[in-house]
């Protein structure tokens, strides 16, 4: 195969398994509000909590209720705090990690417009976290910082020594007056004065996801200007990633710093945008690093050896805010800038969301630092290279509330990533105090010199010696010119022996002095002893404290272990607790549900009985009432029959009264017929209708002929009776009818009227020949419903079919149970039937109509013109207006017998 194998990964670094783990230190800070009249949706609760709520018009959750939430922090800093309390707070103790030797991690992070820059960079007589570090730092290293050009970068992440230093340049002085305060200096107690100090600070910006260094000088061509480079990233040999290539300029004083800084800073990107005049678009890295070495066991000079030099660092990063394009209104550069400051954020937040879940979860998924440079640069902190700080910036204004929110929730998962805790640089095995003894040395040796007029060791210097031969006694003139000269020679000895005294008194005095010297050698040598004594009896004591020590650390290993077996048991019990819970849980719900339920079907059963009872009580009162109408209706039928057998009666008996009286009699029999007299009908009159006159042709006979008086020539009763019954044809079993408008016709009978007394009284008063009485046609209103338009006849299924004499019949209607606006597309009328109880018992069917027309939007809208109301009534009801008892006709059939008469 032609695959080509995978270069093996190169083993990191092995860590302990038992390291201590701090978690990443999280601050709030709430800017104030722009305006007074602003909207504000973040309060502060306590130091350590705020409080923020959705703004008005803005609907927090599905239910439409508004929520509020509440997020904690290490600490929350309000409006009113100053600089130096949030400098005293958050960047001292990583100040003072960065001269132990330990790395640290500084970045401000929330919505654009929230005072990120503000708080990291400050304003003029208000310094920022940036300037306050370099001030600190350059207060507590003054007296102890190395010379210039001293310590050397090696390109590689790392610090040289050089061993000699040819040229000497004098520190810079800068006068940078934009930000002072020299009254908030402050000093660290933690600096080792047996070293010496260089420090060095880089600045680079990471925009688009490309690293600029921002401190490259590069040549500017005038004619063909070219582009900054960007730089890459690698690991070192420790595994730290570091910008290779990048700028590192030495500074011996705060204001040179700051000066370096401002020199970058304006080579930043920073635009306009609708959120904020001058918006950080790209992330920005001020890194400050601290080399040092310690001093030789003279204290005099640094010590030659680069394994011994230890550099610490310090990252002050100005994150971009995040936005949302659609209130920047970005367009071209501007929105590929917020996309990639958005997609930089986001593997952010994916970074700590996978090292939380790998802490929490114990699982070993792969966090995602390649994904951006942001955490690609600072993935060493995250393992356990440093503190990590986090200052959330908010703006409490309301327009920012969607915003916020993601950015408290960021804040709140990067609480609960633990971050391992640095370990302390190792111990150098010189003495302490040597730069200490060695000042005092040379200040001793100083005044000493000045006391005595010299240095000690005059025979060693040329100048010294002749400055002490200057000081004896001058020789006088020693040139013999006459032998009985007895003045020079006594001059000379003199001279001589003065010399020899001073002498002497300088040997004593120096034999003196170093016998005292020598006292004192050996005053320190037996204080020496002692102290080596007193160190012995001190290592012993401690060799055994370290054995107690050693069995405690057995001791509490031990103690762990049974706390992690006991641990994992209440784990165990935990989870079958939960199980347990669980369980009773969804069994509590169903039995719930059940019990619900339960009430539900015996409330849904309850209800239909009612409704049942309601609806036997509604039929029973119906059928009641039908069958009191039926009744009446038959009972009026039979009596009819019963006045027309009785009128066939009292024929028969006028037509065998003139069989046996002869013809005159019949004349005058049929022009006054009488109605025999029964008890039946005298008790009962009101029953009956009144019975009409007889009709004078009702037998045709010729009355120029007189009938003859022989039994032969008269007819006989059955003939009589068929021609009777020819004549006047009665239907015992046809009801009366309403006649009415074709659309409105009745459908069922109306009650309480019989035809055979109405068709009868309308035949006594027609014609002889008129075989049919004409309809009657009652006076009435048309419905509305009887146009040429098409209607929506909208009939619930709840209606019930009432037997009422006026029924809408309604051609061309689509008839539904539930609108909807496919039908109503079609129609341009629209009718609802609906049913109520009148005040009389009755159930009344009013017709609510209306047009149907389209609204602007595209739908169907209604808009009612009508209401038509139908009522069942009996005719034969007795009238509320009539006095108890009396028994009279009804209004209408009297109503239709006058207009017939007529």
């Amino acid at each position: 195969t032609n695959s080509k194998g995978k270069t093996p990964r190169r083993p990191g670094p092995k860590k302990a398994s038992n390291i201590e783990k701090d978690p990443v230190g999280v601050y709030c800070r709430i800017r104030p509000l722009g305006a007074e009249d602003e909207d504000c949706c973040v309060e502060m609760i306590s130091s350590s909590t705020i409080q923020i709520h959705a703004p008005d018009g803005l609907k927090a959750n599905r239910n439409g209720e508004y929520k509020e939430t509440q997020y904690s922090f290490k600490k929350v800093f309000g409006i009113n705090t100053t600089q130096m309390e949030l400098f005293e707070d958050v960047s001292r103790p990583l100040v003072d990690d960065l001269i132990q030797c330990k790395n640290g991690l500084l970045f401000t992070y929330g919505v654009t417009g929230s005072g990120k820059t503000f708080t990291m960079t400050g304003s003029p007589g208000e310094g920022g976290l940036l300037p306050r570090s370099l001030g600190m730092l350059f207060n507590s290293i003054g007296p102890f910082q190395a010379k210039r050009y001293v310590f050397k970068p090696d390109d590689k992440n790392g610090m040289e020594i050089q061993s000699q230093v040819d040229v000497f340049f004098p520190t810079l002085s800068f006068s940078f007056p934009l930000f002072t305060f020299a009254e908030e200096a402050c000093k660290s107690g933690n600096v080792d004065e047996d070293c010496c100090y260089s420090v060095f600070v880089s600045y680079i910006e990471i925009y688009n996801n490309y690293i600029y260094d921002l401190l490259e000088e590069a040549p500017f061509d005038p004619i063909r200007p070219k582009p900054p480079q960007s730089k890459i990233l690698r690991e070192d040999q420790n595994h730290n990633m570091y910008v290779a290539g990048c700028t590192e300029v030495e500074v011996k004083s705060t204001e040179e710093a700051f000066e370096v800084f401002w020199r970058g800073q304006k080579k930043r990107r920073i635009a306009n945008t609708q959120l904020n005049r001058e918006s950080s678009r790209s992330h920005s890295v001020f890194t400050v690093k601290l080399a040092q070495a310690p001093l030789d066991a003279d204290g005099d000079h640094i010590l030659q050896d680069k394994n011994q030099v230890s550099v610490s660092q310090l990252c002050l990063v100005d994150l971009a805010g995040s936005e949302r394009t659609s209130r920047t209104k970005a367009e071209g550069s501007r929105l590929r800038e917020a996309g990639n400051i958005n997609q930089s954020l986001m593997t952010l937040r994916t970074c700590m969301e996978v090292l939380r879940e790998n802490q929490m979860c114990g699982t070993n998924k792969m966090v995602p630092y390649r994904d951006s440079k942001v955490t690609h640069l600072f993935k060493n902190y995250f393992d356990g290279e440093g503190k990590v700080r986090m200052i959330v910036c908010v703006n409490p204004k309301a327009d920012d509330y969607e915003e916020t929110m993601l950015v408290m929730r960021f804040a709140e998962m990067t609480q609960e990533v633990e971050v391992a805790r640095p370990v302390d640089r190792p111990i150098c095995g010189l003495a302490a105090g040597r730069r200490h003894r060695n000042q005092a040395f040379k200040e001793e040796l100083s005044r000493r010199l000045a006391e005595r007029g010299g240095p000690i060791n005059a025979g060693d210097d040329p100048v010294l010696v002749t400055q002490l031969t200057e000081s004896l006694p001058a020789l006088p003139p020693c040139e013999l010119v006459d032998p009985a000269d007895d003045q020079t020679l006594p001059r000379l000895i003199e001279a001589l022996e003065q010399r020899h005294r001073i002498r002497q008194m300088m040997v004593e005095q120096f034999h003196k002095t170093a016998s005292t010297l020598k006292s004192m050698f050996e005053q320190f040598d037996g204080q020496l002893n002692a102290k080596e004594t007193h160190l012995h009896d001190q290592q012993s004591k401690l060799n055994q404290k370290d054995k107690v020590i050693m069995n405690q650390r057995a001791e509490i290993e031990r103690l762990e272990k049974k706390s992690k077996t006991l641990e994992y048991k209440v784990d165990i019990l935990q989870k079958t607790t939960d199980m347990y819970e669980q369980d009773k849980r969804s069994l509590q719900q169903e039995l719930e549900t059940r019990e619900q339920r339960l009430q539900r079907e015996l409330s849904d059963k309850r209800r239909m009985e009612q409704r049942m009872q309601g609806m036997v009580t509604d039929t029973k009162l119906k059928w009641e009432k039908e069958c009191e109408r039926r009744v009446n209706a038959k009972q009026l039928e039979m009596q009819n029959k019963l006045w027309v057998k009785d009128e066939k009666l009292k024929q028969l008996k006028a037509i065998v009264t003139e069989s046996s009286t002869g013809g005159g009699c019949i004349t005058e029999h049929l022009d006054k017929p009488e109605r025999p007299s029964r008890e039946r009908d005298r008790n009962m009159p009101q029953k009956r209708s009144a019975s009409p006159s007889p009709i004078p042709d009702l037998y045709p006979t010729n009355s120029s002929t007189t009938p003859s008086t022989s039994s032969s020539s008269y007819r006989s009763v059955a003939s009589c009776i068929s021609d009777w019954e020819q004549k006047f044809p009665v239907d015992s079993n046809s009801e009366a009818r309403y006649t009415g408008t074709p659309q409105y016709r009745s459908r069922t009978p109306a009650p309480c009227h019989s035809t055979s007394s109405v068709g009868r009284r309308r035949g006594h008063r027609l014609a002889p020949g008129t075989e049919t009485a004409p309809p009657v046609h009652p006076m009435h209103r048309r419905s509305q419903s009887a146009g040429g338009e098409k209607w929506v006849d909208h009939k619930p299924t709840s209606n019930l079919d009432l037997d009422t004499v006026m029924q809408p019949i309604i051609p061309n209607a689509i008839k539904v149970s539930t609108p909807n606006e496919k039908a109503l597309s079609k129609c341009h009328k629209y009718v609802l039937r609906h049913q109520e109880l009148a005040s009389d018992g009755e159930i009344e069917t009013k017709l609510i109509k209306g047009n149907v027309f389209k609204t602007r939007g595209g739908g169907q809208a209604v808009q009612f013109t009508d209401i038509e109301t139908l009522k069942q009534e009996c005719p034969t009801a007795p009238s509320r207006k009539r006095r108890s008892g009396s028994v009279e006709r009804p209004v209408q059939v009297e109503d239709i017998e006058n207009r017939v008469r007529a």
